[in-house]
Formats: C-alpha cells, structure tokens, sequence
C-alpha cells in the first residue's frame, strides 16, 4: 500500500470519528508533529565535516571513551 492509499484511508477513518476525545488527541498529535518539524533541521555538508574534523580531532587526542566504558558507565 502507498502513502497516498494509506493517507486517503486514514482521513477516510478520521471523519467517521465521534469521538471528541479521540479527534482532540489527533489534534494534539499533529501539533507536536509540526512543533518537532520546525526544530529539527537537517546538518549542512559543511556542518557534517566540522563535526567529522572535530570527532577526529577528539579520538586523535584521547577525547574518547570506549564502549566498554559506555556499557559499564550505564550498567549495561
């Protein structure tokens, strides 16, 4: 099934709803959604390669821990 089936289906579902309960949590759902869209915004190329030079930078200079430590550090 596409998106576009699955979206027409689910908005199909969505006006037979009765609930206002039901239909008010969609409602806060999807804010949220578009509240989290807005922050998140994808790393520029140039930003990826500050962050690799700076990553390298740390494991050249010992700014590291090992995943044993990580395990460890949080009891796994």
């Amino acid at each position: 099934m596409n998106i576009e089936t699955r979206k027409i289906e689910f908005v199909q579902a969505f006006l037979n709803l009765q609930s206002e309960e039901l239909i008010s949590q969609f409602e806060k759902l999807l804010k949220k959604n578009k509240q989290s869209e807005k922050e998140l915004k994808p790393f520029t190329v140039e930003e990826l390669h500050e962050r690799i030079a700076k990553s390298e930078d740390d494991f050249e200079n010992g700014r590291f821990k090992t995943t044993e430590e990580l395990l460890s550090k949080y009891g796994l």
